[in-house]
C-alpha cells in the first residue's frame, strides 16, 4: 500500500481508504473487515454522524480503538436526523458544528478526530461561519483538519477561498470526469481530493450488464454505456482495477474511497489495487470516455 499527503495537513493517507457507510452493523463482522482493510495497509477510515443514526461512529471507534495512533478517522457534519422521523435535515450553523463534533467524538470513543468534513452544502450557506468553526475546533485540538464533501463547484469555491480545507470529497470515476475541471483549482489552495463512487454504481466492475438502467448514466445514454463500457473491458482484465489506477493516476487524489459491505469485496478490491493497469491503458480509457463538467451549481 502507498500513502498520499492530504493536502497540506500532516496527515499520509493509504490511496485505498475503507468507506464504512455499507458496513455490517453486527460488531463482528464489521470487526473482520476493518481489520483485514488495516491489515492490508489501509490506514483511514471514513464515517459520517448520518451514518444509521451514529451507530456507524460507534461501531468504527469501537473496532479501531486500539489502534487509534495507526489510523486516520474522518468523519463528517450538517445533516441532522429528525426526532421520530426516518429524514434529516441540513443544518451547517457554527452552533450545530460544534456541538456536532462533541456527540461524534463520544460515539468513536476518541478525544480528536483526524478530518472533519462537512457533509454536503448550498451556496446559501454562511461559510464564514462555517470555516471559523472548523478553524477554531482546529485550534483546540478537536480536529486535526477539516475538508468538504460535494460536488457542487460553488461550494467548493467559496469554501476553498474562505478557509483552509485539507481535502475535498467527490464523486469521481472514469464515467464520471466532471470532477477533473476542478482538480488545479483545488491543489492550487492547497487541498487534495478524496474520491468516492469510483465504481459508478456498479458500471465500472464486470457485473456492470446487470447495473445498467434504461435512463443511462449522467450524459451517457443506455446504448452510449454499453458501447463504452464493453471497449473498456477489452482493455484491462478486469474494469476494477482499470477503474482504481484511473483514479489514483491523478495527483490531485490522495485516497479512493473503496466500500464494501461483504469481505469478498474488500479482498476483490485491494487486490485490483495492487494490480493496477498501465499508463497506456489510462490514457486510453481518456480516449473512450467524456470530458463531463458540472452544468449546475456554478
Amino acid at each position: 500500500m502507498k500513502y498520499r499527503q492530504l493536502g497540506k495537513s500532516d496527515l499520509k493517507v493509504s490511496e485505498l481508504g475503507l468507506g464504512c457507510m455499507s458496513l455490517p452493523m453486527d460488531l463482528q463482522q464489521a470487526k473482520y473487515m476493518i481489520d483485514a482493510a488495516f491489515d492490508a495497509g489501509i490506514n483511514f477510515f471514513d464515517t459520517a454522524d448520518l451514518y444509521n443514526r451514529g451507530q456507524n461512529e460507534m461501531i468504527v471507534g469501537d473496532i479501531l480503538k486500539k489502534k487509534r495512533k495507526d489510523v486516520f478517522i474522518s468523519t463528517k457534519v450538517g445533516n441532522v436526523w429528525d426526532p421520530a422521523e426516518d429524514g434529516w435535515h441540513w443544518d451547517a450553523s457554527k452552533q450545530h458544528i460544534m456541538e456536532g463534533v462533541k456527540q461524534s467524538l463520544v460515539r468513536l470513543g476518541t478525544d480528536y478526530i483526524d478530518l472533519y468534513q462537512l457533509h454536503g452544502g448550498t451556496i446559501e450557506d454562511n461559510f464564514d461561519e462555517i470555516t471559523d468553526a472548523f478553524e477554531q475546533l482546529k485550534k483546540e485540538g478537536v480536529i486535526r483538519t477539516y475538508g468538504i464533501s460535494s460536488i457542487r463547484p460553488n461550494v467548493i469555491e467559496t469554501i476553498l477561498d474562505k478557509g483552509r480545507p485539507s481535502s475535498v470529497m467527490m464523486q469521481y470515476s472514469a464515467l464520471d470526469r466532471r470532477p477533473e475541471e476542478w482538480f488545479e483549482f483545488i491543489q492550487q489552495h492547497g487541498a487534495s481530493v478524496i474520491s468516492r463512487g469510483t465504481i459508478a454504481k456498479g458500471l465500472l466492475s464486470d457485473s456492470w450488464q446487470n447495473k445498467i438502467h434504461e435512463d443511462g448514466f449522467l450524459d451517457y445514454s443506455k446504448q452510449e454505456l454499453e458501447l463504452t463500457i464493453a471497449s473498456l473491458q477489452q482493455s484491462t482484465p478486469t474494469l476494477l482495477n482499470g477503474a482504481l489506477t484511473f483514479n489514483l493516476q491523478s495527483e490531485a487524489v490522495a485516497s479512493v474511497i473503496i466500500g464494501a459491505s461483504k469481505i469478498q469485496q474488500l479482498y476483490q478490491t485491494i487486490d485490483a489495487y495492487h494490480h493496477q493497469v498501465d499508463a497506456e491503458i489510462v490514457e486510453h480509457w481518456k480516449h473512450l470516455t467524456k470530458e463531463n463538467k458540472y452544468t449546475e451549481h456554478r
